[in-house]
């Protein structure tokens, strides 16, 4: 089989709307001593993805995220922080995969699945595919499942707590919700009307349609609140909980992580918020519950690569149900 010099690669070309993202030829990359190439068969287009492409980040961290990412554009122009698909080379010294393995894998601030093959170091971000899971399936759990698991960590969600989650219908809402209610948590779960009939099966014992209620009740008190979708702040969600309570700001900004350590100095409450972190554990729980069905990551739609403009335009819409999928 002749080899393959070239790639098909979305590139975003400068910070901003979903025009910004072109189509182009790249080399395809050659994996170095260490690296494994993976010839990608889904990714996702995640909020993330968003943020960065958009240069949308949570208050206060624009600039941090201008020096982390690129000042004026994205110094790692293929965005995607997931994927699933086949590898397809390995670099001297790899050890335990080896070409034709279905792999998954997070790609991290590297980025770059956005395209038809990336390179990476195994170690820590990728694992064998269950055989039963299709690519789209199992890349579908990680980017939602990997912050839910992170933070309802964090957390020490317990047994018979009740917690708030807010922005149920989305990749990480919704992985959340199905984690807790595992847990035996007590779940209630924020979403749009239209979205209550598929999430309310993922474990929810309540529901709340945020767009017809004033939410919480005000006699309704939490051991946790999470707020998947950046909106809430301490101010807001302090007397919803309890005087042990936990609020989980998964997109909050740079305020919520200054404050923090003053709120567990002050009182027995406390806000955990950040990056969520990634750990191979529980991209080895995810794959193997999504494998036997007891968790389901939701696929609201799956698009080629020539449209991920329209794939961003999916995810900048805010009321996509759990996660967009693309096929390089």
């Amino acid at each position: 089989m002749p080899q393959v010099e070239t790639m098909l690669a979305a590139v975003c070309t400068a910070y901003g709307p979903p025009e910004t993202l072109v189509l182009a030829r790249l080399p395809v990359p050659q994996p170095r001593s260490g690296q494994v190439r993976i010839r990608i068969h889904a990714a996702t287009a995640s909020a993330a993805d968003r943020r960065i492409r958009a240069m949308d980040m949570p208050p206060g961290f624009r600039l941090a995220g201008r020096l982390a990412f690129g000042w004026r554009r994205p110094r790692q122009p293929v965005l995607g922080g997931d994927f699933s698909g086949v590898i397809d080379a390995v670099g001297a010294g790899v050890t335990g995969f080896r070409p034709g393995d279905e792999v998954v894998g997070m790609t991290g601030m590297r980025m770059g699945s956005h395209a038809q093959f990336c390179c990476l170091h195994p170690e820590g971000r990728v694992l064998a595919k269950p055989a039963n899971l299709s690519h789209e399936a199992a890349v579908a759990a990680l980017f939602g499942g990997t912050a839910a698991l992170d933070f309802l960590r964090r957390a020490d969600l317990q047994e018979g707590e009740r917690i708030l989650i807010v922005g149920a219908s989305g990749a990480v809402g919704s992985a959340a919700v199905q984690w807790a209610s595992q847990a035996g948590a007590h779940v209630t779960a924020v979403c749009s009307g239209r979205n209550a009939a598929w999430v309310a099966p993922l474990g929810a014992t309540r529901l709340i349609d945020r767009t017809r209620h004033t939410w919480p009740d005000p006699e309704d008190v939490f051991d946790v609140v999470l707020d998947a979708t950046g909106t809430l702040d301490w101010a807001r969600v302090r007397p919803w909980l309890q005087p042990e309570g936990r609020f989980l700001a998964l997109a909050g900004g740079l305020l919520d992580v200054l404050r923090a350590p003053w709120v567990a100095a002050t009182s027995r409450q406390r806000i955990i918020a950040g990056p969520a972190r990634e750990h191979i554990p529980d991209m080895q729980l995810l794959m193997q519950a999504t494998a036997d069905g007891t968790f389901t990551p939701h696929i609201d739609a799956i698009y080629p690569l020539g449209r991920i403009r329209d794939a961003h335009r999916h995810v900048d819409s805010g009321h996509k149900r759990g996660s967009v999928i693309v096929t390089p």
